[in-house]
């Protein structure tokens, strides 16, 4: 991308959060201003490369954290605490895993009004994930395809990350396996992460479903499932007991299966007693983009179109484990959004693309939508 483009970008986001520091709260003029702001820093961001643009917007955001503007960026938090899994949640709404890879922007999303932050994927050892171009939008559906390949700086600079944030909120780590381990050796990398990650973490999510890691979704099956599953739930309780302290275990799971095989998923998270199931990653379907620009590329499709079929996976999930706490993903971009994956099933929300495309003010929208 062209300097001078990069620059503009640079020069318009400062004036953005000079606006909103120069704004207060109580004036409708503000809000007006802050509604404003947002759509002006996307349409300058979008002139960019999306991964330019990802780690542009992320660095601009922890600058404005650390001179005090996020909170006007975000609005007021929505207090409406909610209890699962054992932890407080000060509301239903969280930013799914993959924004931030690394921990490393963990303070200044905190303060945009989450009720939680899912941080990673992270693998045992650095990698530099699939060769760019690797992200893509697809505007006209609200979406983004995307084959990082789990591209991350290893565990143990994500929990040096987490060590030094300030952030009081709940963490969630998500935690995956390198691309070069084999898939029959998956768990080496899966207890690796947990053990690592453990003493930092509010909750962890073994992530199973990326369509980026080649294999990685068959662990979602049959016996592999229930090996994987069998061996973190026995070491959890091991290091439960040596932290003094329970860190419940989620599992993230792909919208890509017939109602079968999610009732076998199902009945495999209620054999081993996870404590929670986040549903869903990314699709590699592309019916909802056909004929648009980058729908060919290979990856995971994010955003609108996998809203239903996320949905359709919530409610049978729902149907087989009435009481398991279920984190809804996948499409989320208004208040309206929020409340139909909550009535599919789900008890917390997590937004990503949606997030991108509305920017901060769709948490507290979507927060309100669920009180």
């Amino acid at each position: 991308m062209q300097g001078p483009s990069r620059r503009m970008a640079r020069r318009a986001l400062r004036f953005c959060m000079r606006m909103s520091y120069t704004s207060r709260p109580p004036f409708p003029a503000f809000r007006f201003a802050r509604g404003l702001m947002y759509p002006l820093a996307r349409s300058l961001l979008f002139r960019l490369d999306p991964e330019t643009a990802h780690g542009l917007a992320l660095a601009s955001l922890s600058g404005a954290h650390r001179l005090g503007l996020t909170k006007w960026l975000g609005g007021e938090r929505v207090e409406a605490p909610v209890t699962l899994m054992g932890l407080t949640f000060p509301n239903r709404v969280g930013l799914a895993a993959g924004l931030d890879k690394n921990a490393e922007h963990l303070d200044a999303l905190g303060a945009l009004g989450f009720g939680f932050v899912e941080v990673g994927t992270v693998t045992p050892r650095p990698q530099a994930g699939n060769p760019r171009p690797r992200l893509f939008r697809v505007p006209e559906r609200g979406a983004i395809i995307n084959r990082m390949g789990f591209n991350n700086a290893g565990v143990d600079r994500l929990v040096d990350n987490v060590r030094k944030s300030r952030y009081a909120g709940v963490i969630g780590i998500n935690i995956g396996k390198n691309l070069d381990t084999p898939v029959e050796r998956a768990v080496d990398d899966y207890l690796t992460c947990l053990r690592k990650v453990h003493a930092h973490a509010h909750y962890v999510t073994v992530n199973l479903s990326s369509p980026n890691t080649p294999g990685l979704r068959n662990l979602q099956f049959g016996e592999h499932l229930d090996a994987l599953l069998g061996t973190l739930r026995e070491e959890k309780r091991r290091l439960d007991e040596s932290h003094g302290r329970t860190v419940p275990l989620a599992v993230k799971i792909a919208p890509d299966m017939q109602a079968e095989e999610v009732a076998l998923v199902a009945r495999s998270l209620a054999d081993h007693a996870v404590d929670a199931v986040i549903a869903t990653n990314t699709t590699i379907a592309r019916d909802a983009v056909e004929g648009l620009a980058h729908a060919e590329e290979l990856g995971g499709l994010s955003g609108r179109p996998v809203f239903e079929p996320s949905n359709a996976v919530i409610r049978e999930l729902r149907r087989h484990l009435p009481t398991l706490p279920i984190i809804g993903v996948g499409g989320i971009d208004s208040g309206d959004a929020a409340k139909a994956k909550r009535e599919a099933g789900a008890d917390l929300v997590q937004v990503y693309t949606g997030f991108i495309y509305r920017g901060p003010s769709l948490v507290g929208e979507c927060a309100r939508a669920l009180t």
